[in-house]
């Protein structure tokens, strides 16, 4: 198990320099990015890392890079990522372990440059100039990762198409090593992405090709451990009512259950309704009612510090949320791109100075705050990826708060509308499914062994009529270990 006696996570960030005692994973990273400098596999020296949130990717890769460095098999370090918040972590991050990583600019000089933190945007933006001059920048071996590398799509149709996994793979062209960690590593798109290795498999006697990562670190894998947080989800069912005229409120009704919809057009028209805030299901304001008695609860109970995240539609749906935990006399913070103080409304949340924080599109990636425990998704965007980012905003465990919990820890909620989909992807949150990439042309050859699909997590639905709430509870954990009552 990787924690220590007093339950403590597994490693603990300390003064600039100090030796931390790497997670499992991160030891088999270690090795593994050693093995692959020594004898490259198929693809050469990539390395695609799949990892959940509050896995530990960032501290891997700086602790990778830093073992190879001291053993002088890497000099220098460069980083792409696809946003300046996340930017600033792996800055930080580098900074407690002595590596300094610098933000590259056009006016930066190359003289005693370690490591260079390069976004998405800009590498696409300067490709051809930085091709010049990456090279004066780092002389040496250098390992690349790419954060989030799913991003990074690749197209052979339309190579220019795909822009950032181009200027990536050029920028990348010739380095010791490419390391692609991911958290959900799969894109709406079925593109294939950089830095990974496409298998061939045999499916229903047709030949397709999946990403298939080097090293995969599930949830469950993190949960067991006690380094993240489970989570137990609760789905408001209920029956959406659709009119038809112009004056709905006179017209006849049709009505639909949200959880049993099977035709995808009114499953879509089912999810959009039932997250308006006046619609007559209220399904919506039960979602964001329930979802504040259990923060109360959470708070009155042993976490006084807890938070609650809500994810939104659009703007003017998360204002109207916003007012409405507001009338309840809660402290909110409301973030978006459009809004130039959302950076400090991320601050003032992570720092207990709001008890709701309310977003479009700012919290799902990269977004690092531990106090968070609950969340209300009330978005109509249903790609597995996008969910499962958003949701497992609330899985990290506070470093402050690890030594107060048993292991396996306190589980954190979400609460969502019964739509079929979001309910499918949470059965499978805690694994890692295999990523079937768009088809192209492929030689009939024979698959590689393996391939197995991944199980499904247990399923406890308490459901009697429509209006009820579907309980999913997380992953099953061996006996000795699952020591609370259901």
């Amino acid at each position: 198990m990787d924690t220590t006696a007093s339950g403590r996570p597994s490693f603990d960030l300390g003064a600039p320099g100090l030796q931390l005692r790497p997670r499992q994973w991160q030891s088999q990273l270690i090795q593994l990015l050693r093995r692959r400098l020594e004898v490259p596999g198929p693809d050469g020296q990539d390395v695609l890392v799949h990892a959940g949130p509050g896995a530990g990717k960032t501290f891997g890769a700086l602790l990778g890079f830093q073992a190879l460095l001291r053993e002088g098999r890497l000099s220098h370090l460069l980083v792409f990522c696809h946003r300046s918040s996340i930017a600033a972590q792996w800055r930080d991050s580098a900074r407690s372990l002595g590596i300094e990583l610098r933000e590259w600019d056009p006016s930066l000089a190359p003289e005693q440059v370690q490591g260079l933190l390069l976004s998405y945007q800009s590498a696409a933006r300067h490709r051809l100039r930085l091709q010049q001059e990456l090279a004066r920048f780092l002389p040496g071996q250098a390992l690349t990762v790419a954060d989030e590398v799913h991003h990074l799509g690749l197209d052979p149709e339309e190579p220019e198409a795909t822009a950032w996994g181009h200027a990536f793979s050029e920028l990348s062209r010739g380095h010791a090593l490419r390391l692609g960690l991911s958290g959900t590593p799969f894109r709406a798109d079925n593109l294939a992405f950089c830095a990974a290795r496409r298998v061939p498999r045999r499916q229903d006697g047709v030949l397709i090709e999946q990403i298939e990562p080097d090293l995969s670190v599930e949830p469950r894998r993190l949960i067991v451990a006690g380094d993240v947080r489970p989570l137990e989800f609760r789905f408001q069912d209920g029956w959406v009512d659709h009119g038809h005229g112009e004056n709905e409120a006179e017209s006849a009704l049709e009505r639909s259950p949200l959880s049993l919809e099977t035709r995808e057009s009114w499953r879509a028209r089912n999810l959009r309704r039932a997250i308006r805030l006046g619609d007559r299901s209220s399904i919506a304001l039960r979602i964001l009612l329930n979802a504040r008695k259990r923060l109360a609860r959470l708070r009155d109970d042993d976490h006084p510090q807890a938070g609650g995240l809500v994810i939104a539609r659009d703007i003017a749906h998360a204002r109207g949320l916003s007012s409405l935990l507001e009338e309840e006399g809660d402290r909110v913070r409301l973030v978006h791109s459009q809004d130039p103080e959302s950076a400090s409304h991320l601050r003032a949340f992570r720092a207990g100075e709001a008890d709701w924080l309310v977003s479009i599109d700012m919290c799902a990636e990269g977004f690092d705050a531990p106090r968070l425990r609950v969340v209300a998704y009330l978005s109509t965007v249903v790609t597995r990826s996008r969910f499962l980012q958003g949701i497992t905003r609330a899985v990290r465990v506070d470093p402050g708060r690890a030594a107060l919990e048993p292991v396996p820890r306190r589980p954190s909620y979400v609460y969502a509308p019964a739509d079929p989909l979001l309910m499918g992807y949470a059965r499978s949150w805690s694994v890692a499914d295999p990523y079937v990439i768009r088809p192209r042309t492929l030689p009939d050859a024979e698959p590689a062994a393996g391939g197995v699909p991944a199980g499904q997590l247990p399923l406890e639905a308490l459901r009697d009529g429509a209006g009820e709430v579907i309980r999913l509870r997380g992953p099953q954990l061996p006996g000795f270990l699952d020591s609370r009552t259901a």
